[in-house]
């Protein structure tokens, strides 16, 4: 339903819809090929979703978390990205935080995450269940960042990769986008910030599927 408008981040160029679309209906999408790391991708082209050594997974994830961090400002509330001293023992940071109160006097944290919706991992529950991907990476999401002081709000953002989005975090991203619309009179900022999300994310399956084709002169082979 996104309009293809360039300046909101809505536009998906032929490639990526080519990609959106054979997922979503599950059409061969690509020849099989062995990826860079060496495993095999079949016709659907599923492996490409989970290698972990796709450099699409590091620029997805910032893409994705930079949409977050906008949307803060453009609803006035100063935020930061990769915060640090929140206590925690190992290291471990979240991907923002809001710099003054988001809801009962806590700031908020919060985290993106992605889960692939056609991995073996999932593929149980989300036949069953539509978002269940993201439901499990959610979860997870909480789990990690349990011991986080309670002076804090946590939320994780986690997306799968055939669109849908973990409930809490629904809920959170209406909450923002009325914010923003209350800033900029603009009734659909909601709309549009669900849009953005979902359109880099269908943009960033096209990215990993080509970064599983080998090619002649690529620097890290």
């Amino acid at each position: 339903m996104a309009l293809p408008i360039a300046s909101c981040g809505l536009r998906l160029d032929d490639e990526a819809i080519r990609v959106a679309v054979a997922l979503r209906l599950g059409l061969n999408l690509c020849v099989p090929h062995v990826c860079r790391c060496g495993s095999p991708v079949d016709a659907w082209g599923l492996h490409a979703l989970v290698c972990k050594h796709a450099p699409g997974r590091t620029t997805r994830h910032q893409a994705l978390n930079d949409i977050i961090a906008r949307a803060f400002a453009s609803a006035g509330i100063p935020a930061m990205k990769e915060p640090t001293g929140l206590t925690l023992g190992d290291g471990r940071r979240p991907d923002g935080l809001t710099l003054i109160p988001w809801q009962h006097g806590k700031p908020l944290t919060w985290d993106v995450t992605v889960a692939t919706t056609l991995a073996d991992s999932y593929i149980s529950a989300t036949a069953s269940s539509a978002g269940a991907a993201a439901e499990m990476a959610a979860t997870r999401k909480m789990a990690k960042y349990a011991d986080l002081p309670a002076s804090y709000t946590f939320q994780p953002v986690a997306l799968d990769t055939l669109g849908p989005i973990n409930t809490s975090a629904m809920d959170f991203l209406v909450d923002l986008g009325r914010r923003i619309a209350i800033v900029s009179g603009e009734d659909r900022e909601g709309l549009f910030l669900f849009q953005r999300l979902s359109v880099t994310l269908q943009r960033y399956n096209s990215v990993m599927v080509h970064d599983s084709f080998v090619r002649e002169d690529d620097p890290d082979l």
